[in-house]
């Protein structure tokens, strides 16, 4: 079975790690935050998990405590434990908040997610300034600036530490790419750019390994597909929930990478939203080098088409006013 596993994932599962972390993933109890959880008690990269929800992680950490797997599993419930949980932790994960329905977009969960991520990363800022964070919670396009305007606020932000899990963008592409060409997806690596959320998803088809071209008719279609993706499962699930396993997938990836850079592994890259100075806008997804504090090097854009730096010119003033957003969320905060 592992040998179909895609590469960061694999390394998750079957790597044995000089030194294995204590990772805590907040809204563990959720659709998103099980199936990760799984992943992660899966690998020896982790040490200590620790689960955090507002209901049901006591079921859940004793569920997945029974995996005969090293890491050690402990659940935290409600806000009087969540201090608790995070002391000590070198990676928080967050996927929590309201999954999307049917005829929601990222931005609809603004109000409800907002609040949720502003509230735990207050308390990883406070409980574990030195960890990294990785957020999920949607709009990512927003959430991010919240994050990093709640650390400044509490003096400890460090913007190499601080990422936006987009891994699932490059997931699709991947996955998508692979079917039409008849290619292992295991192998095919497209770099996904710009934000997380419909038009500002800029796929690099140009810079797919291996070399992959299409008529533009077909490329056009690709793109659409990868950056609607999410809608496509919202749909299938008819109201039963949003892409939560294939997330769950995709943030362990991440995460594993993340874990295998600082356990010094060299050659680490990942797409992620992150603060940037690599276009006009003050966050953006691009090739990151990852080392033992987070972000070692911005890969930047590299050379694109024509018709790809015209995506990225129509996405900038969409992922402008969603920066914006999240930024004046915190400071209108009481």
């Amino acid at each position: 079975m592992l040998c179909r596993l895609a590469p960061a994932l694999r390394r998750g599962l079957a790597t044995s790690a000089q030194n294995s972390a204590k990772v805590a993933v907040l809204g563990a109890s959720g659709g998103i935050g099980q199936p990760l959880s799984l992943l992660l008690k899966n690998s020896p990269l982790v040490h200590n998990l620790n689960l955090y929800d507002i209901a049901h992680t006591p079921g859940v950490a004793a569920d997945l405590s029974h995996i005969e797997t090293r890491a050690n599993v402990r659940g935290f419930l409600g806000p009087e434990q969540l201090p608790d949980c995070l002391k000590g932790c070198e990676v928080a994960v967050i996927p929590a908040g309201v999954p999307r329905k049917p005829g929601m977009t990222r931005d609809d969960l603004f109000n409800t997610n907002a609040s949720i991520v502003a509230n735990l990363t207050a308390a990883c800022a406070k409980h574990c300034p030195e960890a990294i964070i990785c957020i999920i919670s949607n709009p990512v396009n927003s959430t991010i600036p919240i994050t990093s305007e709640i650390f400044k606020k509490h003096g400890v932000y460090n913007p190499n530490k601080i990422f936006g899990v987009t891994t699932l963008d490059i997931v699709r592409a991947n996955t998508f790419v692979a079917e039409l060409k008849g290619l292992d997806p295991a192998r095919v690596n497209v770099p996904v750019i710009g934000g997380h959320a419909g038009k500002t998803i800029i796929p690099l088809i140009s810079q797919c390994t291996p070399k992959v071209e299409f008529p533009q008719n077909q490329l056009e279609t690709l793109i659409g597909r990868i950056q609607e993706a999410g809608t496509e499962v919202v749909k299938a699930k008819a109201g039963a929930g949003s892409a939560t396993l294939s997330m769950a997938y995709a943030g362990a990836r991440f995460v594993f990478s993340i874990l295998d850079a600082m356990n010094g592994k060299e050659g680490v890259i990942e797409c992620s939203f992150v603060r940037s100075e690599e276009t006009e806008c003050p966050y953006f997804s691009t090739p990151l080098l990852l080392g033992k504090n987070g972000i070692e090097k911005n890969m930047g854009i590299a050379k694109i088409t024509p018709f790809e730096e015209k995506m990225v010119a129509e996405a900038i003033s969409e992922l402008k006013a969603s920066i914006k957003k999240g930024e004046e969320f915190v400071k209108n905060m009481k």
